[in-house]
């Protein structure tokens, strides 16, 4: 079993900060890449930032410059460090991670339950 846990959400004022963390636990063998996505009523879930096992990040247009993602490999880790929050962050943010269970196992993508993040006017 593979269990992603998240934490860090809450309310902030606009112009705000807030770290995210997600942990991964359970049978693992690599975690390749990991994200954090973010989805709000009505919505589809979004990609707001990606990194690769190796440190390559990418971020949607609407954070750049705004949120940073990091992780520690030997943690099992991945961060989301959202700087200048505006309300139109808030939603739920999840933690994605695509990681292969054992060494003869395909790779497959894992969610954490969500953290909520509210930003107020």
């Amino acid at each position: 079993q593979v269990q992603l846990v998240e934490s860090g959400g809450g309310l902030v004022q606009a112009g705000g900060s807030l770290r995210l963390s997600c942990a991964a636990s359970g049978i693992i063998f690599k975690i390749n890449d990991m994200g954090w996505y973010r989805q709000t009523p009505g919505k589809e879930r979004e990609l707001v930032a990606g990194i690769t096992y190796g440190g390559r990040t990418n971020y949607a247009d609407s954070v750049k410059g705004r949120f940073t993602i990091s992780r520690d490999n030997a943690k099992k880790m991945v961060y989301l460090q959202m700087y200048s929050l505006k309300p139109e962050d808030t939603a739920v943010y999840y933690c994605n991670a695509d990681l292969e269970m054992t060494a003869w196992t395909r790779t497959r993508p894992y969610w954490g339950q969500g953290t909520q993040v509210t930003v107020s006017t």
